[in-house]
Formats: structure tokens, C-alpha cells, sequence
């Protein structure tokens, strides 16, 4: 699994980029905000990457933060939204502003958002995950109309291996408690590739 990628920006397109790492150019998924950022700077940019398999293809996604990757992955928890519909979430709101609106229950806020629509605008705030991942996010802004503290969670090999096993399909519940099993059992320091494979091991007992 890739988890981040480093290199020079090549290209970008419509919703993606091209990064180039050590020659190779590796065709990667951002939010409009994201790929702002990228072409605002020169040189060597990383991106954390959240990688999808399917059938018929590895996509990747990028993003410069952890709280964008994390706002990310609470969206793909919302039943009918997936990858490309979080990152239209992500281009028109900042995981801080995303944060406030659920908690304030901003339904017409997040309608708003270009190519969302009030339906699944409505299924983002009214489902539990995303009210559980914006609490404690969302704090009011000095004009009153509300923020979210960003509160960058760190980069480890526990929470990229629960990325790798929710990308094979586990639920999240599921993928939590093998990575807690699998280093209970490998220690600590144990690499991501060891806890994927033990977690593996652990969700099927």
C-alpha cells in the first residue's frame, strides 16, 4: 500500500496531479484546495496518500495534511458518498469549515458545496460518524459563524495499516481491533507492513 508519495509536480489536471517520484509519475486524486496548494510552491512536495482497490483499478488519493486525509476518510464512512464525492466536499470546504457545518447542522452550507446536492448533503450531517468526527472539531470563530479547531492527528504505521485494511473492504470497528491485536502481538515498533499482515490474520479469527 502507498501511504505517501514525494516528488516534483508535474502536471495537474481537473481533480488530479502528476507527481513525479524519481522519474516515475504517479497519477494522484486531490481536492481543488489541494492541488491550489501545490501549485502555489515549486520544488519537492509530499502528499500522504489514501490508496483504493478495485476491480479494474489502484486509484490514489492526495492530500498535504493529515486533517484533510482524516476528513476524507470520515466521508467514505457515509453510505453512497465515496472517494470522488468526499473530494468534491473537500474542494468546496476546509475540513475545519466541513467540521462546523455538521455540528452546526449547516445543511444549506454544505448543499451549496458545486455538485453535491441537498440529498447527500443532508445524508452527511445526519449520519453518526461525521457528527462523532466533528466533535470536539467545530469551535466558534470571532465573527460568530463557527469553525473547526484543525487538530492534526499523527502520521503512524497503526492508523496507515487500519487506511490499508478498510481500503480491502473491513469496517472500520473491524479494522481497529485487528491493528490493536497485531501490535499487541508484533510490539511496539513493529513496521506497517508486518501490522497489515497480522492484522489480516487477526480479522478472520
Amino acid at each position: 500500500m502507498i501511504a505517501a508519495l514525494k516528488g516534483f509536480v508535474e502536471s495537474t489536471q481537473d481533480g488530479a496531479c502528476v507527481l513525479d517520484v524519481n522519474g516515475v509519475g504517479y497519477l494522484v486524486s486531490c481536492s481543488r484546495k489541494t492541488l491550489d496548494r501545490l501549485t502555489a510552491k515549486d520544488g519537492i512536495q509530499k502528499l500522504l496518500v489514501e490508496t483504493r482497490v478495485s476491480q479494474d483499478a489502484i486509484t490514489l488519493y492526495g492530500f498535504l495534511d493529515a486533517t484533510e486525509r482524516e476528513a476524507f476518510r470520515a466521508l467514505n464512512e457515509v453510505k453512497t458518498v465515496g472517494p470522488q464525492k468526499a473530494l468534491l466536499v473537500l474542494s468546496g470546504l476546509a475540513p475545519d469549515q466541513l467540521a462546523s457545518a455538521i455540528a452546526a447542522k449547516e445543511r444549506k452550507r454544505l448543499a451549496e458545496v458545486k455538485g453535491l446536492g441537498a440529498a447527500t448533503a443532508n445524508r452527511i450531517i445526519d449520519e453518526p460518524a461525521m457528527q462523532k468526527w466533528a466533535v470536539g472539531r467545530a469551535t466558534p470563530e470571532a465573527d460568530g459563524t463557527g469553525a473547526a479547531a484543525p487538530t492534526p492527528l499523527p502520521e503512524t504505521p497503526e492508523a496507515d495499516a487500519v487506511s490499508a485494511l478498510l481500503n480491502l473492504g473491513l469496517k472500520r470497528p473491524e479494522a481497529e481491533r485487528a491493528v490493536a491485536r497485531a501490535k499487541a502481538s508484533l510490539g511496539e515498533g513493529a513496521g506497517l507492513n508486518a501490522l497489515i499482515t497480522t492484522a489480516l490474520r487477526e480479522s478472520v479469527r
